[in-house]
């Protein structure tokens, strides 16, 4: 009984659904700090738990297992850096740029914010980013900015080179990024969360709500609506777009960046941005005042989907179609790009990805039953597809099963760190 108080109160706190993580890991950590506090008997340290504030601090920072690293998601940082340059320095040539990452976690993404944009040629001067999580003790690991070889994945480390200098303990970023951040502590679903701070541009919260119940999800969305300036950029993981726009978010029409603007009635008065361009900047060269700088990581969608046999026995140009149905489904053409991934079907009967894609994008036509379908193909001919598990979960529980839900996302998570340590 001790047990599920405490997961209650966790989720109350911090949002934590812990189907998502796994009971299993809840329970070691509360044995572990019963334990670090002298106390056998559960019911006991519940009772201490429930009257301290700093023992349930201590809680959350053994359940938080934090998972990230230098340009996880490279594509989002790669759509940040033009979105920036192309859009919003022009648009606002006098204003300084306002990030905010939360959960910031040990600090790989706020700085990548960072690095991306003075990678892009944008002066310090003319952006910051504000960081934040629940953890204190990652708080502290990030602001010390010193980071392991697991912080640096995939084949593209020329920032490292250019940012980071080696040291007997691991790798320590210098002030030129460092002095960009700011870090604090603070709870997403705390009430108030950063009162009078103003609003930011760019507000990065990806792969968070996942873990959250559909109530918890909600209400976390509605915070980052608020904390989102009219004319700002949210980007959110890849299997968390479907939330936003069950909120009425809109796609900004960048391929694969997971990247939302409010809804049009939000910015009807606000700036008229520039259109984006067309995807063929995809491939656009950086201006040439940063020609010599070492490349950040590019976007490798075949090394991504490596564990994925399925999409890998696709040849390279098939593989293009997907791109280009995706790139429809975020321009809002869903007709086109259902049209696109049945006809490649037609062609490649046992793509994962395909059925993916046709999932998403029926689902975002509001027929969930039809897409349940499709996703329930992906993840049979893929069993490890961690989006497509996540978007059948969701749309599971909107159906009105939320233990089949429940059950998904916990296989989800496997997936995932299946992947992870893969």
């Amino acid at each position: 009984m001790a047990l599920a108080e405490i997961e209650d109160l966790l989720k109350r706190t911090m949002g934590l659904d812990v189907a998502s993580v796994g009971r299993a890991i809840i329970e070691r950590g509360v044995r572990r700090r019963a334990t670090a506090r002298g106390l056998s008997d559960l019911d006991d340290y519940w009772r201490f738990l429930n009257g301290s504030a700093s023992e349930l601090a201590e809680l959350i920072e053994v359940v938080v297992v934090p998972e990230t690293w230098f340009f996880r998601e490279a594509e989002s940082f790669a759509a940040l850096g033009r979105l920036v340059v192309d859009q919003w320095l022009p648009a606002n040539p006098q204003s300084q740029l306002r990030a905010l990452s939360v959960p910031c976690s040990s600090g790989e993404e706020p700085y990548s914010i960072a690095m991306t944009l003075l990678s892009r040629g944008v002066s310090a001067a003319r952006f910051h980013v504000q960081a934040v999580d629940i953890s204190a003790r990652v708080l502290l690991q990030a602001e010390r900015a010193l980071y392991g070889r697991n912080s640096f994945r995939g084949a593209e480390t020329g920032f490292r080179d250019r940012f980071f200098t080696p040291t007997p303990e691991g790798y320590l970023l210098g002030k030129a990024v460092t002095g960009q951040v700011t870090f604090q502590p603070g709870n997403l679903l705390a009430e108030g969360f950063l009162p009078g701070l103003g609003l930011y541009d760019v507000v990065f919260c990806r792969n968070v709500l996942i873990y959250f119940d559909r109530a918890t999800q909600d209400r976390a969305i509605r915070v980052l609506d608020r904390l989102l300036a009219a004319s700002g950029w949210l980007f959110v993981g890849p299997a968390e777009g479907v939330l936003l726009l069950n909120h009425n978010f809109v796609p900004a029409k960048v391929p694969l960046a997971f990247a939302f603007r409010k809804p049009p009635a939000a910015t009807a008065t606000a700036h008229v941005q520039p259109r984006l361009r067309q995807p063929a900047v995809l491939s656009r060269k950086p201006p040439q005042a940063v020609r010599s700088w070492p490349s950040l990581p590019r976007v490798n969608l075949d090394a991504r989907r490596g564990a994925r046999g399925s999409s890998m026995a696709v040849p390279a140009a098939p593989m293009e179609v997907l791109d280009r149905a995706s790139q429809l489904a975020d321009a809002g053409r869903l007709r086109d790009a259902a049209k696109l991934c049945e006809e490649y079907l037609g062609q490649h009967p046992s793509s994962a990805r395909a059925f993916y894609l046709l999932g998403v994008v029926t689902d975002a036509g509001g027929d969930l039953a039809k897409a349940n379908e499709y996703y329930r193909r992906a993840i049979y001919l893929d069993p490890h597809h961690f989006e497509a598990l996540m978007h059948l979960a969701y749309s599971t529980e909107k159906l009105g099963d939320p233990g089949a839900a429940k059950s998904l996302r916990a296989r989800a998570r496997r997936a995932k760190e299946g992947l992870s340590h893969g």
